[in-house]
C-alpha cells in the first residue's frame, strides 16, 4: 500500500512540473519562441493542457475542400465528407460509360455522370453491352450495390471518384 501511494505521489509531482512548463510556454507572446519552448520540453511529458486558457489568438481553421453540390454527386462518398443532416438519395441511375461485358473483384466501372466505382465483391459475365443503364443502390451498413438494368447480376461496389 505504501509503495502504491509513493508511486502516485511521484507521478503526480512529475505531472505538476510538466504543467508548469506548459504554462510557461503559453505565456510567451511570440509564436516562434513559444514553439521553441514546446520543442524543448521532455518527450514523455503528458501535461493537462486545459489548465489555463491560451494567450495567443487562435488561427483560422483551414477550409475543407469543396464538396459536390447535389445529392446525386455526393452519392457514395465517404460519410465523413457528407454532412449528416443532409438528405441522401437511396439510389442513383446512370449509364455505364462505354462498353461492358461483366466485372470481377477490382474492376472499375465508370458511369456517365463521372462517378467511378470499384467492385469489391461479386463477379458477372454479361453479353457485350454498350452504354447500358445502371443503378447503384445503398445497402445496409454503408454498402453500395451496382446492377445493370435488365440483368440479375449485382456487385458490391465502393466509390473511388
Amino acid at each position: 500500500m505504501k509503495q502504491a501511494l509513493s508511486l502516485l505521489l511521484f507521478v503526480s509531482g512529475a505531472a505538476l512540473a510538466d504543467d508548469a512548463a506548459v504554462l510557461k510556454c503559453r505565456a510567451l507572446p511570440d509564436a516562434a519562441s513559444r514553439l521553441a519552448c514546446y520543442d524543448a520540453m521532455p518527450v514523455g511529458a503528458a501535461p493537462a493542457l486545459a489548465a489555463a486558457p491560451a494567450t495567443a489568438p487562435a488561427t483560422a481553421p483551414i477550409a475543407a475542400p469543396a464538396v459536390a453540390a447535389t445529392p446525386e454527386q455526393r452519392f457514395g462518398l465517404n460519410p465523413v465528407v457528407q454532412k449528416k443532416q443532409e438528405a441522401q438519395a437511396d439510389t442513383i441511375q446512370s449509364t455505364v460509360a462505354g462498353k461492358i461485358d461483366g466485372w470481377s473483384v477490382g474492376s472499375r466501372i465508370t458511369l456517365a455522370n463521372g462517378q467511378v466505382w470499384r467492385v469489391i465483391e461479386g463477379d458477372a459475365v454479361l453479353p457485350a453491352l454498350s452504354n447500358p443503364k445502371a443503378e447503384v443502390s445503398r445497402g445496409l451498413l454503408g454498402a453500395y450495390f451496382l446492377q445493370i438494368v435488365g440483368h440479375n447480376s449485382t456487385a458490391r461496389v465502393k466509390r473511388v471518384q
